[in-house]
């Protein structure tokens, strides 16, 4: 029993430990020049990244979604919209195409 609370307690410490250093890390970012624009970038190069590998690997469902998704980027410029009629393309493409 005594193991258990040992082990619990080190977990606990190492969780506030990595929290607390990202507080910490975060604040000696700058706020502006190339390497903040960088960061701010990085987001969208994820979501990028992500779909490209997606539809790389995919076939005709993906690529289907795709170009649902692209049309609706081109048509309205919102992300949020772009991604939900992305997934609800692939969704019903996967479940009913």
């Amino acid at each position: 029993m005594t193991e258990t609370w040992f082990v619990i307690l080190a977990l606990t410490v190492g969780t506030f430990a990595i929290r607390l250093s990202g507080i910490f890390v975060g604040q000696m970012i700058p706020q502006q020049g190339p390497l903040a624009s960088g960061l701010r970038a990085v987001p969208g190069c994820l979501i990028i990244s992500l779909v490209a590998v997606s539809l790389l690997s995919g076939g005709p469902n993906e690529w289907g979604a795709g170009l649902v998704a692209l049309v609706v980027a081109v048509a309205t410029r919102n992300l949020p919209i772009t991604m939900a009629s992305g997934i609800a393309a692939i969704w019903l493409l996967r479940h009913f195409g």
